[in-house]
């Protein structure tokens, strides 16, 4: 896939500094060389090991190559984006997990941060909402705002039997054949090639709905960069294409087995070697309010993938770190404190912008009073990345562990780099411990659950294990 030049896409590199890991800079409290040159073989077996099963459906590893292989499907998408900017004002997503982390953040990431309150005429599409929850109130907040006979609803779900994204669909379903509207012109699912309820439901409605397919080998936390994610992004205006250029462009970025020629694998050994050491507490830091939300998607993909009882042999290892989100500047003045002066639990890692969209003077004024006067003359982004740069320093000098992942700039190609490193360093380290990155047991333990208490067909098992559970005591509750 060719995209712009080779200068531009070599200008456009992201790259990873893990300096403020090393004792170099932290002294005792930082990785030795020879600790990096320790899990050498550990990694290139983890490298090894995803490359060897790149595209494998049963493995749940397509994602490895959607960079290449979708060129149709973008030009498909593209035509069918087309037709919703031109007929709808509103474009709504109804799904949960991946099939809503993915679109919102690139959506955030991409579009003005105040998109839905910008006159039309300079929005690239229609007003943009993501359902991924079954608060009540927040439904009943939606069809405030929206037009339902307006609205185009992209309902994702492979099986068509997730709970949340079904009972979205039921509520919004009703409200268009109660008000005479044909379902089907206001649909469009992604779902299975053809299996799943989704199917059933498009073969009631006479086979109408427009279908994408979130194929096999694709598990939500990985889908942005296929239909789930195409689709929604390229509605907005968004370059689908140069998120899929940037991806390949990491992906052979990441083509060494060694930890020093590799970015996702150096990132991968970093997070290994820090959980051995204790440190179960990992902060994804963007310097970026357009970047704000790859935080909740990283989330995801890290805690889902990595956080597993038992490894590939059976053995308990109760594996994995637990994310957490942070946004700099904002959190340098609710949590930063706690990671410069707290316990040593924790690898915070920055995401910093090279060139932000605008630059925003700071005027001069208040000379009188120096606290103020000495910001005029300088820019917003001068300041934003003067305090990133401080932040990253003040953890060094406290031995606290950070590294710096580094963009540029904000754009497609850059996105799809970094959605691409975050993925590929998951599924490396995910190999190092020895355990199924791609299944979510736990997750499926709480499907159940939920089933047997709405009496769902086929659970009266579970509901009776659960009837037998000890009855709440009410000493226990204050």
């Amino acid at each position: 896939m060719s995209y712009k030049t080779r200068e531009w896409r070599n200008s456009m590199r992201v790259t990873v500094d893990y300096n403020n890991m090393m004792s170099k800079f932290l002294g005792e409290k930082g990785i030795k060389d020879f600790e990096l040159r320790a899990v050498k073989d550990e990694a290139e077996a983890a490298f090894n090991y995803v490359k060897a099963n790149r595209g494998r459906d049963e493995l749940f590893m397509g994602w490895t190559e959607l960079p290449y292989n979708q060129d149709e499907i973008v030009a498909d998408i593209l035509a069918t984006a087309k037709e919703v900017r031109k007929n709808f004002k509103y474009f709504v997503v109804l799904g949960i997990g991946g099939s809503a982390l993915g679109p919102i953040m690139a959506f955030n990431a991409l579009c003005h941060l105040h998109y839905n309150e910008l006159p039309q005429s300079k929005r690239k599409g229609p007003k943009f909402y993501v359902e991924d929850n079954v608060d009540p109130v927040r439904m009943a907040a939606l069809l405030d705002v929206i037009e339902p006979d307006k609205t185009c609803f992209n309902v994702i779900s492979k099986s068509g039997a997730t709970s949340e994204t079904m009972t979205q669909y039921l509520i919004i379903s009703d409200i268009l054949k109660k008000a005479g509207v044909d379902v089907a012109k206001n649909m469009i699912f992604t779902t299975d090639a053809a299996k799943g309820n989704l199917n059933k439901i498009d073969a009631s409605l006479g086979g109408k709905v427009k279908k994408y397919i979130l194929p096999d080998g694709v598990g939500g936390r990985f889908s942005e960069l296929c239909p789930v994610g195409l689709l929604p992004a390229a509605v907005l205006g968004i370059d689908i294409k140069g998120m899929l250029a940037g991806a390949a462009y990491m992906d052979a970025l990441c083509s060494k087995p060694q930890i020093s020629k590799n970015p996702a694998l150096a990132c991968a050994a970093l997070q290994y070697i820090t959980m051995k050491q204790g440190k179960n507490i990992n902060v994804l830091m963007p310097y970026s309010d357009n970047l704000k939300l790859m935080a909740d998607w990283y989330c995801q993909l890290w805690a889902e993938s990595l956080g597993k009882a038992v490894d590939y042999e059976g053995k308990v290892v109760n594996a994995g770190t637990t994310p957490v989100k942070s946004l700099g500047v904002t959190d340098q003045h609710s949590q930063v404190q706690l990671y410069t002066e707290g316990p040593y639990d924790k690898v915070i890692t920055f995401i910093s912008v090279g060139q932000y969209a605008t630059e925003m003077p700071i005027p001069h004024g208040c000379e009188d009073i120096p606290d103020v006067g000495f910001l005029g003359g300088h820019t917003m982004q001068e300041l934003i990345q003067a305090e990133n740069k401080a932040t990253a320093y003040a953890l060094m000098i406290a031995g606290r562990m950070n590294y710096t992942i580094n963009l540029p700039e904000v754009n497609a190609f850059t996105l799809g780099q970094l959605m691409f490193l975050l993925e590929l360093q998951t599924a490396y380290t995910g190999a190092m411990l020895n355990i199924n990155t791609f299944n979510q047991p736990g997750v499926e333990n709480g499907k159940k659950a939920t089933f047997a208490l709405l009496g769902k067909k086929g659970y009266e098992g579970q509901k009776a294990q659960m009837d037998a559970a000890p009855e709440i005591d009410d000493k226990y509750i204050v």
